[in-house]
């Protein structure tokens, strides 16, 4: 039996998320034709991924990423409600999104203090300092606490790390931001990028810290460097790149991508 598309309006509510315009009749059928049509072009590919890494296996998998086990995250899930009676699938999908965020944030932060300590293992006192981390209240000193954003997206703080960007939090960044990759020849390319990047504005700042005539340019520097400590210009050439590596039809951000980034200024 052939599955039915989409309904029209579904896809009106599924896009209600994404914009606060309204979609007129004919657009939002064709919006059901596009997402089948790109579904002709993920399965296949899904399909031939899945058996290529396991060739005996009978079900659809992810081959991009592992994720928790739904059955296993809806069970404790309803061991957790009270008023309700079940748990649907989009709550479960939900709720797996939730916990393989934290998941990343605890390691993330695990990972930094275990590269302070200048070790390659994470160690119970790592993950205890991580769980520090993230609970200490706002203005606590000794907890490296991301700030939020705007956007509601965390900002990884280069001070976190004694002033430098770690390849660890670099990799959650594209994970997070780009949902890519990084090669470890692009990730040491954007590294030194973004060193060299650092040490001209602060000559810059060196140079005009006394204002002279052209306070303007101070103030833009500035501005720069403090784009640079919250990793703004990363979050920008990590974006750009992983949309470089798309037209490729790579899923991995590469050495050429950083090469092929505009200057940052």
């Amino acid at each position: 039996m052939v599955a039915k598309p989409y309904s029209p309006s579904h896809i009106a509510a599924v896009s209600a998320h994404y914009t606060t315009m309204r979609l007129s009749g004919d657009v939002k059928s064709r919006l059901v034709e596009l997402l089948c049509e790109e579904l002709d072009r993920l399965v296949p590919r899904m399909e031939n991924d899945t058996l290529t890494q396991d060739p005996e296996r009978k079900t659809l998998d992810d081959p991009a990423r592992s994720r928790l086990n739904y059955n296993r995250t809806r069970e404790l899930m309803i061991d957790r409600i009270d008023a309700i009676d079940s748990v649907g699938s989009a709550a479960v999908q939900a709720g797996i999104e939730h916990l393989e965020s934290h998941l990343a944030s605890l390691l993330r932060h695990a990972s930094e203090a275990a590269e302070r300590d200048r070790v390659s293992t994470i160690k119970p006192r790592h993950l205890d300092r991580a769980v520090h981390n993230l609970k200490a209240p706002e203005g606590d000193e000794d907890g490296d606490v991301p700030q939020v954003s705007e956007g509601g997206t965390n900002e990884f703080i280069a001070s976190q790390t004694g002033g430098l960007v770690t390849p660890t939090a670099l990799l959650s960044m594209a994970r997070s931001i780009a949902r890519m990759t990084v090669s470890k020849d692009a990730l040491d390319e954007l590294l030194d990028l973004y060193a060299e990047v650092f040490e001209d504005l602060e000559s810059d700042i060196r140079e005009h810290a006394q204002l002279g005539s052209n306070p303007m340019h101070f103030i833009e520097t500035i501005n720069k460097m403090r784009g640079m400590m919250s990793l703004g210009w990363m979050r920008s050439r990590l974006t750009r790149a992983a949309d470089i590596a798309k037209e490729r039809g790579s899923k991995t951000i590469e050495l050429q991508d950083i090469v092929n980034l505009a200057s940052y200024a």
